[in-house]
């Protein structure tokens, strides 16, 4: 069904521009991976704290507020770099079961992240440390299964 869309992307001016140069391709994916880092950073130091893994002297609102911008940028830069990455080879995106893991967890993660994770990290009560533990390991396993297939887009 999306495939005559795919088809079409493929012959978008800016993928083919990327394609056809030899150095824009790898500098678009090394900051989409730059920002990946930045992204993993704040994501892990906000769930850790919810893990209760580091820095206890500090509430989990105070650590999420500060990694919050970091968290805004990296995403946005993300999907700034990501789109041209993916239209320089949207046909084995389309092929690539990696590519499809990655979009729907990327969408998953997002909308846990700014509902869910969010509710519970602007939170001044003391929380339970249950909820606490599970809303941070699910974000963990969320965006490592994103960072995962990303990678695994390369090898497939």
């Amino acid at each position: 069904m999306l495939l005559p869309y795919f088809q079409w992307l493929e012959q978008f001016w800016l993928g083919r521009f990327i394609v056809e140069s030899n150095w824009l391709f790898p500098v678009i994916e090394s900051v989409h991976l730059i920002a990946l880092a930045v992204l993993g950073g704040t994501v892990v130091i906000v769930d850790m704290r919810l893990l209760g893994l580091g820095l206890k002297h500090r509430s989990v609102s105070e650590v999420a507020r500060e990694a919050r911008p970091w968290m805004i940028l990296a995403v946005t830069v993300m999907i700034a770099t990501g789109l041209p990455l993916f239209l320089s080879e949207p046909i084995k995106c389309y092929y690539s079961p990696a590519f499809w893991v990655k979009m729907w967890t990327l969408a998953a993660a997002l909308l846990y992240t700014f509902t869910i994770r969010t509710r519970v990290t602007r939170s001044e009560r003391v929380q339970n440390t249950a909820r606490q533990f599970l809303v941070g390991a699910l974000s963990i396993a969320l965006w490592f299964t994103v960072a995962a297939a990303g990678r695994w887009i390369g090898f497939s």
